[in-house]
């Protein structure tokens, strides 16, 4: 799967505080009432949803299979309003949205 480098990665968390700081710091300015932060892994489908399911491990939550109706394969976990999301779309389902 890809993802961040190391460097991305530490890039990613700067921005995070940088902005969480810009928002503390300008009440003026408006601020969504949620936000999510997803990661697509990459592969076949089954690989895509044996990695949903490693994420769902390693950040303690439950994967969830709306596959049968069209949907996605995911596993999220909040963080208040700030949501943490992985997400593996089928590929059915993307030819379906490509039409």
């Amino acid at each position: 799967m890809t993802y961040a480098t190391a460097s991305e990665r530490s890039d990613l968390i700067k921005g995070l505080r940088a902005l969480a700081d810009f928002l503390s710091e300008n009440p003026d300015v408006p601020a969504p009432r949620w936000a999510d932060l997803m990661v697509f892994p990459d592969g076949s489908d089954s690989e895509m949803r044996a990695e949903v399911y490693a994420i769902a491990t390693r950040i303690g939550a439950a994967t969830n299979d709306a596959t049968a109706s069209g949907g996605h394969y995911t596993t999220r976990r909040s963080f208040g309003p700030v949501e943490y999301k992985a997400v593996a779309i089928p590929a059915g389902t993307r030819r379906e949205a490509d039409r």
